[in-house]
């Protein structure tokens, strides 16, 4: 199943990881921000972006609302896309092990 959003980018990969419980999309800002120990911050503009793509693609739903805010969830067919992200970088991580330590230039 290859599909033209493969392989994710960081952002995405992020947006799916912190859907896995519903949130909204300020919620899943400050999800992701914590997820990367402070390394990604999202604009609103990229997450509201991505958050449409993954939409539009079936993989997370709106599951409801707070207030005004939509509230987001990732689906199964989600799930299997990040199931099949993971063992692609499971195998690319076992690469790094499987030699001599790299060295720093």
């Amino acid at each position: 199943m290859k599909h033209k959003l493969l392989p994710l980018s960081e952002t995405m990969h992020y947006i799916l990881l912190a859907l896995r419980e519903p949130l909204h999309g300020y919620a899943a800002m400050q999800k992701i921000e914590e997820m990367s120990n402070g390394t990604v911050v999202l604009a609103a503009g990229t997450l509201y972006g991505a958050i449409e793509n993954l939409n539009k693609h079936g993989w997370i739903e709106p599951v409801g609302h707070s207030g005004r805010r939509k509230i987001y969830s990732i689906t199964s067919e989600g799930s299997a896309i990040l199931k099949m992200e993971q063992e692609r970088l499971l195998h690319i991580v076992s690469l790094y092990e499987g030699s001599e330590a790299i060295e720093e230039v």
